[in-house]
C-alpha cells in the first residue's frame, strides 16, 4: 500500500506559476553561463536507462572476474554479485517473496548487503534498509510500517530481529561479516568482524540463501517506474515515513553522482564507508559503482587508519566523507606512512566540522586532490541533487555565504520561494526551497504518508529548507525553516552561524538554539565545544568579539561551552538536546 503524492495540493494560482516559469527560464541561462568547462551536461549511461537489474547484468557480461567489491582485501567480482545475487532471489521466491513484498536489510556495509539488494530487485521485491543501530522499538516500527515479511540481519543483530518477532511471522536471514573476509584482511577491519559467527535458533544461513539453485522464472520482468524501495526519512518531527523510491530514481541518481558529483568511469577505485543503510551510502556504495562500473572499496565503518591503508594499496581515485574525517586523516600520527597521491576526486559533507581554506590546503598538499562540498539531497528526492565539481575557483565556493552547494544536476530544478505567497524572491534573497527532479519519490508508503500532508504540491517539493540562489544560479543551503529564529524580527538562520562560528580555529563544534526573550523575541545562543588541539584558552568573550567582527550584530549569539556535542547518528547536532540545556 502507498500513497501517491505527485502534483497534491490544489490548483495554483496562475499568476504564481507564471512567475515560476519565467523565474525558471532565466534561472537556466544563467546556470548555463556559470556551467563549469569541459562538464557534461547531461548524466551519463553507459548502457542507457535501463533497470538496476540490467546494469548488473551488463556489467557482469562486459567486466566477468574483474573485482566489483573489495572488502577488506576480500574480491567480490561482477560475475559473483550477479549469480551470488539471482541466487539470492532465487532464495526468495522459495519463500514466496514475490513482486511487490518487502525484505528489509538489517546490517551494515558488507558484500551480502549489496548481494541482498539485487537479489531483491531482481525478484521484484521491495528493499526496507534499517539503520542496524537501532533499538527494539524502532525496529518494529521499520517492520510493521512497511509489512517486511522477510529480514536479512547480521548475525549479532538477529537476536533482536527474533525478540520484536513475537509471532514468529518473519523468515529470518543471518550473516556474519567473516563470511565475506580474508583470514589475512588487506586493511584494519572493525573490533569482532573476525569473530564466529553467533549462532541463533531458527534463522537461515545466509550461504545456504545464496546456495539456491538459480531458477530463471524467479527473475521478475522490472520496469523503469516500478518501486524499488522504501527509504525511511531521519524521523527527528516525528515518525519516520518512507519515501518511495523507483528503478529509474536508482539509475538517475547513481548517473548523476558518477557524472557530477564524484565523477568516475569503470577505469575508477571508489572508497565507500558511507553507511548502506542511509540513502546517500546506498548511492556511493551501491548505485554510482552499479552505473560507473568503477571497483568499490568498501568498508563496513569510518576507521582512518583503513581508509589510509585502502587507498594506499588499492589506488583509490575518489571517495566521499565527512569533514570531520579528512581532517583526522591529516592529523593522523601515521598519515606519512600512506601515498594518497591516487586521489582525484574528495568530496566531504560538512556536518560538524567545517570545510575551509585551510583545510582545503592542507589535503591539496597532501593528496594533490581539491577538498570540496558534495551536494544538496534528501531522501525524498533519493539524494544528491547538486554538484559542486569545478566551482572552486578562489575558493569562493567556502569562504562566501555558508553553506554553498552548488549548481543542479541536470533535470533537477530548484526555485527559492516566498513561504507565504509561493512566489520566487530575488536572487541573494532567503526563501524556502523547492525542487522537483526525475528521481522525487513517488508517494510515501502506507498510512502515514496521507495526501494531504504531502510536501509535494503541484509537482514541487517543500523541502521545508530555507536557502538562497545566487545571480549566477549557485544555490546556498541555509537550515531548516521552521527552526529559524526572529531576533527583533530578523531572521538569523542556525545552520548559518554554526557554519560561521566553525570557521574560528578554537572551534571543533557548534550547535545553535534560541531562547526566548521579552525584548528582542528570541536570542541565539551558541553551544561550542572546543577542540582539543587549540592553540590556546579561549573564552566566551573572545568568542563573542570574533563574531562581532564576522557577523551582523543581530546575529551575534550568547556563547555556551559544552564538553561533548550531542549528535544524531549521521553526525548532526540535536539541537533537541541544546534546548533541554538551555
Amino acid at each position: 500500500m502507498f500513497v501517491k503524492v505527485d502534483g497534491i495540493g490544489g490548483i495554483m494560482d496562475a499568476s504564481v506559476e507564471t512567475d515560476r516559469e519565467a523565474y525558471l527560464a532565466d534561472l537556466k541561462q544563467r546556470i548555463a553561463a556559470a556551467w563549469p568547462e569541459d562538464m557534461p551536461r547531461d548524466p551519463v549511461y553507459p548502457f542507457g536507462q535501463i533497470c538496476v537489474p540490467d546494469y548488473l547484468r551488463a556489467w557482469s557480461d562486459r567486466k566477468g572476474d574483474e573485482a566489483a567489491i573489495d572488502f577488506y582485501g576480500y574480491p567480490v567480482s561482477w560475475a559473483d554479485l550477479d549469480r551470488l545475487s539471482d541466487a539470492f532471489a532465487s532464495f526468495l521466491a522459495t519463500r514466496d517473496v514475490g513482486p511487490g513484498d518487502r525484505v528489509a536489510v538489517f546490517m551494515p556495509n558488507c558484500p551480502q548487503f549489496s548481494i541482498t539488494f539485487f537479489g531483491i530487485l531482481k525478484r521484484g521485491a521491495i528493499l526496507v534498509p534499517v539503520n542496524p543501530m537501532v533499538t527494539g522499538r524502532e525496529l518494529s516500527h521499520y517492520l510493521e510500517d512497511s509489512g517486511a515479511s522477510l529480514v536479512v540481519a547480521l548475525d549479532k543483530l538477529a537476536p533482536l530481529v527474533k525478540e520484536v518477532d513475537r509471532d514468529n511471522a518473519l523468515t529470518i536471514v543471518s550473516t556474519a561479516l567473516r563470511e565475506f573476509l580474508p583470514a589475512d584482511p588487506a586493511y584494519p577491519v572493525p573490533a569482532g568482524a573476525l569473530d564466529e559467527p553467533v549462532d541463533v535458533h531458527g534463522v537461515i544461513p545466509f550461504s545456504s540463501a545464496i546456495s539456491t539453485p538459480v531458477d530463471e522464472s524467479a527473475m521478475a520482468e522490472v520496469s523503469w517506474n516500478q518501486i524499488a524501495a522504501i527509504n525511511y526519512t531521519g524521523g527527528t518531527t516525528g515518525l519516520p515515513k518512507g519515501c518511495l523510491h523507483t528503478h529509474g530514481d536508482m539509475i538517475y541518481t547513481g548517473a548523476c553522482a558518477a557524472t557530477f558529483c564524484l565523477p568516475a568511469s569503470e577505469t575508477d577505485v571508489v572508497l565507500s564507508y558511507l553507511p548502506q543503510f542511509w540513502i546517500a551510502g546506498e548511492v556511493a556504495g551501491i548505485l554510482l559503482p552499479l552505473v560507473s562500473g568503477c571497483r568499490l572499496v568498501l568498508l563496513s565503518r569510518w576507521d582512518a587508519s583503513a581508509v589510509m591503508a585502502a587507498i594506499d594499496r588499492a589506488g583509490v581515485t575518489g571517495m566521499g566523507a565527512l569533514t570531520d574525517g579528512a581532517v583526522e586523516i591529516m592529523d593522523h600520527p601515521d598519515v606519512g606512512e600512506f601515498d594518497l597521491r591516487s586521489l582525484r576526486e574528495t568530496v566531504v559533507t560538512s556536518f560538524v566540522k567545517i570545510l575551509n581554506p585551510d583545510y582545503r590546503r592542507r589535503w591539496k598538499a597532501l593528496t594533490g586532490a581539491v577538498l570540496r562540498e558534495s551536494s544538496f539531497g534528501m531522501t525524498e528526492t533519493n539524494t544528491l541533487d547538486t554538484f559542486t565539481t569545478g566551482l572552486q575557483a578562489d575558493d569562493a565556493d567556502i569562504t562566501g555565504e555558508p553553506l554553498f552547494v552548488g549548481l543542479p544536476c541536470p533535470g533537477a530544478e530548484f526555485i527559492i520561494v516566498d513561504p507565504e505567497t509561493g512566489r520566487p524572491v530575488a536572487h541573494g534573497e532567503p526563501g524556502e526551497i523547492l525542487m522537483r527532479t526525475p528521481s522525487l519519490m513517488k508517494g510515501y508508503w502506507g498510512v502515514r504518508g496521507q495526501a494531504d500532508d504531502s510536501p509535494i504540491r503541484d509537482g514541487w517539493l517543500h523541502t521545508g529548507d530555507t536557502g538562497v540562489i545566487d545571480e549566477r544560479g549557485g544555490i546556498y543551503f541555509r537550515g531548516r525553516r521552521k527552526e529559524m529564529l526572529k531576533v527583533n524580527g530578523m531572521s538569523v538562520f542556525p545552520t548559518e552561524l554554526e557554519i560561521s562560528i566553525s570557521r574560528h580555529p578554537a572551534v571543533a563544534v557548534c550547535g545553535v538554539v534560541g531562547r526566548p526573550d521579552d525584548r528582542k523575541g528570541q536570542v541565539p545562543v551558541a553551544f561550542v565545544q572546543i577542540d582539543d588541539d587549540a592553540p590556546g584558552p579561549v573564552t566566551a568573550e573572545d568568542l563573542s568579539a570574533w563574531c562581532r567582527e564576522n557577523m551582523a550584530s543581530y546575529k551575534v549569539p550568547e556563547i555556551r561551552f559544552i564538553a561533548q556535542m550531542p549528535l544524531t547518528d549521521t553526525g548532526k547536532v540535536k539541537r533537541n538536546a541544546l534546548l533541554d540545556a538551555l
